[in-house]
């Protein structure tokens, strides 16, 4: 074992109550975690700057000097320290609020000194608060010094940010040389990386600016090259030896459906994204791909395409949901498209009866049911398909890999894997979440969709926004108005489900307009039950919590409403606006805040009232909230990247595949003594975490 994993207790000036804080603050356990705790920021300090030269926005600044006078102000208890400083040239205060008695003892009159801090401009009048302070001795020529996250518990055990450079200088001295150099000089020369022992050295000091980006970039490359290796591996893997199902013909029953039931015309986007699919299926190669589309861009109707192929050629479909909701709207969905063409296709859900669920799973054994869709309850051990040839996961993020997993094995083979999300993924999280997966991009509305319209709104508007729905309800259209809560809190202070539903029936009374109602407490029969009233148009307006962010398809409703819009995420509140602006009205979301929001807020809201684009939706969401937040992978540590940032290392992100991708055409095995190396670091990395994002 290399000396970089030891436990950290063995590091010059550590020792085991260090040890035992800096487990318990950071999980840093052995020597190799310690050095990769990066800096967070820099600070420049081979600049020196003149008091005259000050101005309110110089930041943080170095003099050089000397301490003329020292006074205690204040009250006793309310004492503040303040020494005028000057480089000969003008003036300056330095002030500290805490521990005066303490500093006042270690400040020194008429002697060089060399003070760093942050100016602070009040009314004109400049000061350094709690400024370093420093022989001019002490300071490196051209230092950039680096700047550590630490907490109020190491820095009380010495371990402040200078604490922990001390500590890391005396780390590198000793253990540089143990470090085992992942990239061979070749590889390196190549693709123009400085060394492995280099980059650790400059992260952490520097000698200049260009030092540090060398640096950046050599570990930014590393964390995300393994991240890549593994996921192309995996789809390299899944093309080359995970046997599928052949698909070899385009059948009577797609081209009938084609032909003679196929409600619209395609859009350029649902035809080439079939096309990809019909290229997956007949290879013999198990097919994983995950197929993106905005709200409304037809995803539901290509899938249905898919599975038909599969009926053609004598295999089974599965289609599964997160939601009862969702599921149950897929059914009546595509059983509305199925029905006519003779193609049968059945629910399966946890509140199904006991004689319909026996009914299934005969059909299922049978091969007399083509297509099933459900929740989970497709992955109970009693369901068992005589033949399944594609699974379908809709928001499959939502499905633990466990649960998955159940779905794959009810066959000798994998079934091919189509997977649907409407919520756009950047980019850059795409390909480190799904970089095992093929993807295909709706990236087009079908024609006669028009943009929905976005407002803000706030609470004060409230008559305004009554009379605008009320004229919409007398054209004959409808209303959602979603709620973020079921009952109130005492902890929030927000419009909620019960008092809106009354404050509704108030201003729009019965008989004259009709309140249907759903939320996650009501039985499915209910929710259905609401859901169909407003449906079929015996309902105006739908008051509902985010249960029907997905899977409610109502053209008829032009309005959508969302109290409290800055309590919801941005993909949820896109998902929100989507479920409007399904028939040729126009249509309109209105998001409905109190006066005071966050900074946060405001650009979510914002983001909504100016653009409808899902994707450019998603690379605001990442910003605002980091990428493992987005996906819900930050519990599982799919992304703790050290270093890198898919927000921001986007262009080092596409360079890496691609390295990644040529390595893998030139030596898929990584058998090449060149790349012994990487293979040996690739395994210790990913030992523990082999196949976190396998499909099969």
């Amino acid at each position: 074992m290399s000396t970089t994993q030891s436990p950290i207790v063995y590091a010059p000036g550590i020792g085991p109550d260090r040890a035992a804080l800096l487990a318990e603050e950071f999980g840093i356990r052995t020597i190799a975690q310690f050095m990769e705790h990066y800096p967070f920021r820099y600070v420049d300090k081979s600049q020196f700057h003149s008091i005259r030269s000050l101005h309110a926005h110089s930041g943080e600044v170095q003099i050089k000097g000397q301490i003329t006078k020292i006074n205690e102000l204040g009250a006793p208890r309310q004492q503040r320290l303040v020494a005028t400083f000057t480089d000969g040239e003008g003036f300056i205060e330095l002030i500290w609020f805490k521990g005066a008695k303490w500093v006042k003892k270690s400040l020194k009159l008429n002697t060089p000194l060399v003070v760093y801090g942050k100016i602070n401009d009040f009314n004109g009048k400049k000061s350094l608060p709690h400024p370093e302070i420093y022989a001019p001795t002490e300071v490196e020529v051209s230092a950039v010094e680096p700047v550590y996250s630490t907490t109020e518990k190491l820095t009380k055990r010495g371990l402040n940010s200078k604490g922990i450079a001390r500590v890391m200088k005396e780390v590198l001295k000793k253990e540089l040389g143990q470090f085992e150099e992942t990239f061979s000089e070749a590889f390196r020369t190549k693709h123009q990386l400085i060394s492995r022992t280099q980059a650790l050295n400059w992260i952490h000091f520097p000698p200049s600016a260009q030092h540090l980006e060398a640096a950046k970039k050599r570990i930014k490359f590393e964390e995300f090259f393994f991240l890549q290796l593994t996921q192309q591996r995996n789809k390299l893997r899944q093309k080359t030896a995970i046997k599928g199902y052949t698909f070899k013909e385009v059948g009577q029953v797609f081209l009938n459906f084609y032909s003679n039931h196929l409600p619209f015309e395609l859009t350029q986007a649902q035809k080439r994204v079939v096309k990809e699919i019909r290229g997956d299926v007949r290879t013999g190669a198990q097919m994983n791909r995950l197929v993106q589309g905005d709200v409304g861009s037809g995803k539901t109707i290509v899938a249905l395409l898919a599975m038909l192929l599969a009926i053609d050629n004598g295999y089974q479909a599965a289609l599964m949901a997160p939601t009862e909701i969702l599921a149950t709207q897929h059914y009546n969905g595509l059983k509305e498209l199925c029905d006519p063409a003779g193609i049968s296709v059945a629910l399966l859900t946890g509140s199904a009866p006991a004689a319909r669920r026996a009914e299934i799973h005969t059909g299922l054994k049978e091969g007399s049911l083509q297509i099933l869709i459900g929740t989970h309850a497709l992955i109970e051990p009693t369901v068992k398909f005589a033949n399944l040839g594609l699974a379908v996961i809709d928001e499959q993020h939502r499905f633990g890999v466990a649960q998955r997993a159940k779905l794959w094995k009810k066959n000798e083979h994998p079934p091919h894997v189509l997977v649907m999300t409407a919520t756009p993924i950047p980019r850059t999280l795409a390909m480190s979440v799904y970089g095992d997966l093929d993807i295909s991009v709706i990236d087009e509305l079908p024609p006669g969709r028009k943009p929905v319209k976005t407002l803000h709104l706030f609470d004060k508007n409230r008559l305004k926004l009554n009379g605008f729905m009320q004229r919409e309800i007398a054209a004959g259209r409808q209303v959602y108005v979603v709620f973020p809560l079921i009952e109130e809190s005492e902890k929030l202070d927000l419009k909620n489900l019960e008092v809106g539903y009354e404050q509704l029936l108030r201003d729009f009374p019965r008989p004259q307009y009709q309140i249907a109602v759903v939320h996650g407490r009501m039985s499915a029969a209910e929710k259905e039950g609401e859901m169909q009233r407003f449906a079929k148009g015996k309902a105006n307006i739908m008051v509902a919590t985010t249960v029907i962010e997905v899977g409610v398809n109502v053209p008829n409703a032009s309005v959508m409403v969302i109290e409290n819009a800055e309590r919801f995420g941005l993909s949820q509140l896109h998902q929100l606006r989507g479920r409007v602006g399904r028939g040729s009205d126009e249509s309109y979301c209105i998001l409905v805040s109190s006066f005071k929001l966050s900074s946060d807020a405001k650009t979510r809201l914002e983001t909504m009232v100016r653009t409808t684009d899902g994707f450019e939706i998603a690379e605001v969401d990442m910003q605002l909230r980091g990428p493992g937040d987005l996906m819900g992978t930050r519990q599982s540590g799919q992304l703790q990247f050290k270093l890198a940032s898919l927000i921001n290392d986007g262009p080092i992100l596409n360079w890496t595949k691609e390295v990644v991708e040529q390595l893998l055409r030139d030596d898929a095995q990584l058998i090449h003594p060149d790349h012994q190396s990487i293979k040996s670091r690739w395994i210790e990395l990913y030992k523990d975490q082999w196949g976190w994002n396998r499909i099969s």
